[in-house]
Parts: C-alpha cells; structure tokens; sequence
C-alpha cells in the first residue's frame, strides 16, 4: 500500500468511527463499510498494537 493510501484509509477509518460512537450509522453499516474500505485499500485485516 502507497503512503498516502495509507494515510487515506487512516483517516477514513477514523471517520467511520466517530460516526459509529455518535451512533449516526448502525454495528451492521459500519462492518458494511469498513469491509468495501479493507477491499478499496487491500488491506487485509485492522491490527492494532
């Protein structure tokens, strides 16, 4: 994955979850959404240390 890919998909992974936290989109749009992200980026699984 390029840098700014990354970078991108960081940054919309993190707009996803505030709209998750306000409670603005469902458990089940989240998963919806964060699995077309994982597939527009390639990244394979979220592995957070």
């Amino acid at each position: 994955m390029v840098k700014s890919n990354l970078l991108d998909y960081s940054m919309q992974i993190a707009m996803l979850k505030q709209l998750k936290k306000q409670k603005l989109i469902s458990d089940s749009e989240y998963q919806l959404i964060i699995n077309q992200l994982r597939k527009k980026y390639g990244v394979v699984s979220d592995v957070t240390v």
